[in-house]
């Protein structure tokens, strides 16, 4: 199996070289050269066995293909509840990993696979990640501790929940954070300019552990492939997704899962006012802007970098509007929609899956349904209790966060800050 690059511009890959790199060297992102045929996932199977059939072909000839099911086992040790919410209607859980986000799920699947591709490599890796919110605390989580691996995480100032950001600053060790005075479109901006900067190449090894990287992106596909396995199974029905999209890694994951084969039925992308995917698909324009802030903060994203991996997939709009649609949800609406999740069936949803539940229930067609629940509501309890009126208590593991000392360094979003920040 070999990766190129979404540009066209670089030579085929192989998967431990594409996940080392991050991104390609002509600055587009790694996708699979030709797609393998579905492995079946035996009946009974849990998610990481399931991950292992599923990554396995991906692998094939590589340094990694022998280390596929153990990375997964590492990687996947925790439970991945689809909760009924009514006899059509499910709730596939994402967030019970150790940072309480579906980002556990690729950067824990790219740490194992990172460590075992730079073994006895002769300097540093640094990874750059930049971040919304739940991407760079997995990340942080993932790496920390990790030999011969550094982490820079770039979030913007102000931008984050309070827990995400202690989430962000709470590591020390061989992980910083960095407040970049921007925006996250800054931050994802200044992650790629660092990777076409020659000075800084010559003096670092660089990765990145944003869903550029097809090290993140990879594992996503599993979760949803073993879910559509169980229900066809169980119902001989394929799932149909709702799914909270921002940088669309997530949509992009869920639809390599269903064009390699996986009774996956259609996709819906469940956007907060950060519309660029939804306009484009109305207009057959793409119209990238700047981002806008919303309750729904990890989705806040104008100008999606996985779009590009979705445009390579589907090549021509026709294509693009047979394989997704979108839908966009405003701020009174996630708080109705939490609001009315939690007296209609018991449910707290954080603000993104919110905006997967009023989606469904505006534009849901026949068959079953999954809504993806993208994280835990008690990292956004500012927003989520006052709506319920009811306190939410702290996972273990984030509780366990709130009581180390947190520590991070404010930046311009410029490059030249940025460089100083890292070799200083």
């Amino acid at each position: 199996m070999k990766f190129v690059s979404t540009r066209s511009g670089a030579e085929p890959v192989s998967l431990s070289e594409a996940i080392a790199a991050g991104l390609a060297p002509d600055g587009g992102l790694y996708v699979p050269e030709a797609w393998p045929n579905a492995a079946i996932i035996a009946d009974g199977a849990g998610l990481a066995e399931a991950a292992a059939r599923v990554l396995s072909p991906f692998a094939e000839g590589d340094v990694l293909e022998p280390e596929i099911a153990a990375i997964a086992a590492e990687a996947f040790n925790f439970p991945v509840p689809l909760v009924p919410l009514t006899d059509r209607l499910a709730v596939l859980e994402l967030f019970h990993g150790p940072t309480a986000a579906f980002k556990d799920f690729g950067a824990r699947f790219l740490a194992g696979a990172m460590t075992r591709i730079r073994a006895g490599a002769s300097r540093p890796l640094l990874i750059l990640v930049a971040t919304s919110g739940d991407t760079g605390g997995a990340v942080a989580a993932a790496f920390h501790g990790k030999p011969g691996v550094e982490v820079a995480v770039l979030y913007p100032k102000g931008l984050v929940s309070p827990l995400q950001e202690r989430q962000l600053t709470c590591w020390g060790g061989n992980v910083r954070a960095f407040a970049v005075r921007g925006a996250f479109d800054d931050c994802q901006r200044l992650v790629k300019a660092a990777f076409g900067d020659k000075d800084l190449r010559s003096r670092c090894d660089l990765s990145s552990a944003n869903s550029i990287n097809i090290g993140r992106l990879l594992p996503q596909m599993t979760y949803f492939a073993w879910a559509s396995s169980n229900v066809w199974r169980a119902h001989g029905e394929k799932l149909s997704f709702v799914i909270p999209s921002g940088n669309l890694g997530h949509a992009t994951a869920c639809a390599w899962a269903r064009t390699i084969g996986y009774p996956i039925g259609e996709i819906v992308l469940a956007h907060n006012a950060n519309r660029a995917m939804p306009d484009y698909l109305e207009s057959g324009v793409w119209r990238p802007r700047a981002s806008v802030a919303t309750l729904a903060s990890a989705m806040d994203v104008g100008d999606p970098s996985n779009a590009e991996r979705l445009f390579n997939l589907f090549p021509n709009m026709t294509a693009l509007r047979g394989a997704v649609s979108a839908h966009v949800v405003d701020d009174a609406a996630i708080s109705a929609r939490i609001k009315q999740g939690y007296a209609e069936h018991g449910q707290i949803w954080c603000p993104h899956t919110a905006v997967a539940a009023e989606t469904h229930a505006r534009r849901h067609g026949v068959g079953r349904w999954a809504i993806a629940a993208t994280a835990h509501p008690a990292k956004f309890r500012e927003i989520v209790e006052p709506i319920i009126g009811e306190s939410i208590a702290l996972p273990a593991a984030l509780a366990a966060l709130m009581a180390r000392p947190s520590e991070k360094v404010e930046i311009e979003p410029d490059l030249a800050a940025l460089k100083h920040a890292l070799l200083s």
